[in-house]
């Protein structure tokens, strides 16, 4: 941010003219404490402008009182001293506008999770499980592995599963009933 040096105190109101030495009244623009007496009475009122267009209080006074420091720095253009709370208002509605295109690009910038994305609380619930599964896997007898990995990992019909392990049809589903009941006892116990 620009650092604002403070403007001179005193100004003459007139400057000798090229002209004759004839003078010409210059517009000294609102003073200081003009500036600072309107600010005090229509703070709340300004305040709540800022609130109808913005929708926190820190950020409500903080437009506020950026338009009060740029209203101060630019005073010598305000040619009527009545028109200062026109500028302060203006000023606010234009730093409220600015606020809310910044949230809103920083909005669009901000990466979205995928919809379907598991959380990393939900990843890490579920890879406790395929642990516990693994680990239940591992303690089934060789045949009941075999027949339920490639009957509900590898999505094998029974008679396709016979077929691959060269056993019958009615062993896969004994095999299979088997080694679920084990699973659900081992399962169970550890949850």
């Amino acid at each position: 941010m620009p650092v604002i040096a403070p403007m001179p105190a005193a100004r003459p109101a007139r400057l000798p003219s090229q002209r004759e030495g004839a003078e010409v009244s210059v517009a000294a623009g609102t003073t200081v404490d003009h500036l600072t007496e309107t600010y005090r009475a229509h703070y709340r009122s300004l305040l709540g402008l800022a609130a109808l267009l913005l929708d926190d209080t820190a950020s409500c006074e903080d437009v506020v009182q950026e338009a009060f420091i740029r209203v101060h720095s630019a005073r010598s253009r305000v040619r009527d001293p009545e028109k200062t709370l026109a500028y302060l208002r203006q000023t606010v509605v234009n730093l409220s506008r600015s606020a809310l295109r910044r949230r809103i690009l920083g909005l669009k910038l901000l990466s979205k999770p995928m919809p379907d994305m598991a959380s990393a609380e939900e990843g890490a619930y579920d890879q406790l499980e395929r642990d516990a599964l693994i680990k239940a896997m591992r303690g089934l007898q060789r045949r009941q592995r075999e027949v339920l990995v490639l009957r509900y990992f590898a999505d094998m019909t029974e008679a396709q599963v016979a077929e691959t392990l060269g056993i019958s049809l009615g062993s896969v589903k004994a095999y299979g009933s088997r080694g679920i009941a084990a699973l659900r006892v081992v399962m169970e116990a550890q949850g």
